[in-house]
């Protein structure tokens, strides 16, 4: 079968042709993979920032954002039949009998970070015609949600995140009250950093959870990535004409801030502007370049005084992707052309390699597989 591998050692990137899997063992199902999304992991894996091949392997086979349909049924599996269609889970558990989290199928809370991640670490990934995955770590998706299926790994990481807001903000009085000063009857406000895939796709959650949405990018504030904002009842900000100061003082009390960039110093600039008893949420992974300086001694003291709550979140568990899916399901009925805007280019296997060697101006690129 076809399909994108890495080789570290050589360097190299390229469409190779691999055996494919024969029958599913008792157990197991074997999956016609459909679609998967190219993210920034797989450009700096292809970069080879990181990327671990499976012990033994001299290749790593990318690809973690995907859709795939049940080919064949191992014996013993009840839970999937042919021609399901299925979004696979990315992070695989450790092996240690101490790790509570990964004996409690939390693995996206491993305690001792021998984790597995498909398409990343130790184990290969789902840009092929076809894998054989445990049933475990398949999340089912509708037939009519199925155009937009390769979208519920990405979703993953921000329903996650909102999961953790709603469990950290159990600590206090957090009712939701219409700010009658906006005209606007929305139960909190949330700003969101960056207009990328994460940022967009977590921003449809927070309209959808009933945040106040702004999205705060780089793009014009006439881009089309802006006019998709509008179409999914958040409101654009271009940074390049409102700063973050001026952001804050427009917006007042600003309680949950989403950051989907990866860029360390706006994250921590953005930091500063949260408001009393708020929760920033970090999505992005900045590469090492070096020290930067912060207002350590200031941000400190906004932290404890105000109350204030900071956490990372990624590759979620399947309580998020199923949230993810529900989600999906809403976002096809209320915004169908904001889901559509969001693919802005669908390619063949072939073409991924040099897909990887550069990064386009779209949103998000999908692999259509078969």
């Amino acid at each position: 079968m076809k399909t994108i591998a890495a080789f570290p050692e050589r360097r190299e990137v390229k469409l190779v042709d691999v055996p494919g899997p024969g029958e599913p063992d008792p157990g197991q199902v074997r999956l016609r993979m459909r679609e998967v999304g190219i993210c920034g992991t797989d450009h700096e894996i292809a970069h080879f920032a990181y990327g671990e091949p499976p012990e033994g392997a001299d290749h790593l086979i990318l690809g973690h954002e995907a859709l795939a349909e049940v080919e064949a049924v191992g014996g013993g599996v009840t839970a999937f039949h042919v021609g399901d269609f299925v979004a696979p889970m990315v992070r695989r558990p450790c092996p240690h009998k101490r790790c509570r989290s990964c004996r409690a199928g939390r693995q996206d809370f491993c305690f001792t970070g021998d984790f597995a991640e498909s398409g990343i670490k130790g184990k290969h990934g789902f840009m092929s015609e076809a894998c054989v995955e445990d049933p475990a770590y398949l999340v089912p998706v509708p037939a009519e949600l199925a155009r937009y299926g390769v979208l519920v790994e990405p979703l993953s990481i921000a329903e996650k995140g909102l999961q953790q807001v709603w469990q950290v903000q159990q600590r206090l009085p957090w009712s939701c009250e219409p700010r009658a000063e906006r005209e606007k009857a929305w139960c909190h406000r949330a700003v969101v950093l960056g207009a990328g895939p994460i940022g967009m796709l977590g921003a449809m959650a927070l309209v959808t959870a009933g945040f106040e949405t702004y999205v705060y990018s780089r793009e014009a504030a006439d881009s089309p990535r802006a006019g998709l904002v509008s179409a999914f009842e958040a409101e654009y900000v271009c940074s390049e004409e409102t700063g973050l100061d001026e952001l804050a003082s427009d917006l007042g009390e600003i309680d949950v801030v989403y950051e989907a960039t990866g860029v360390s110093w706006l994250a921590f600039a953005a930091l500063e502007r949260l408001g009393i008893n708020g929760v920033f949420i970090l999505t992005g992974i900045p590469g090492e370049k070096g020290p930067e300086e912060v207002e350590s001694a200031r941000i400190m003291r906004r932290l404890v005084l105000q109350n204030q709550v900071i956490f990372g979140t990624v590759n979620a568990g399947r309580s998020a992707h199923e949230d993810a899916v529900r989600d999906l399901q809403r976002f096809s009925r209320q915004w169908p052309e904001a889901l559509d805007g969001l693919i802005t280019a669908r390619i063949g296997l072939e073409d991924v390699p040099d897909t990887l060697r550069e990064r386009g101006g779209g949103i998000k690129t999908v692999v259509s597989i078969a």
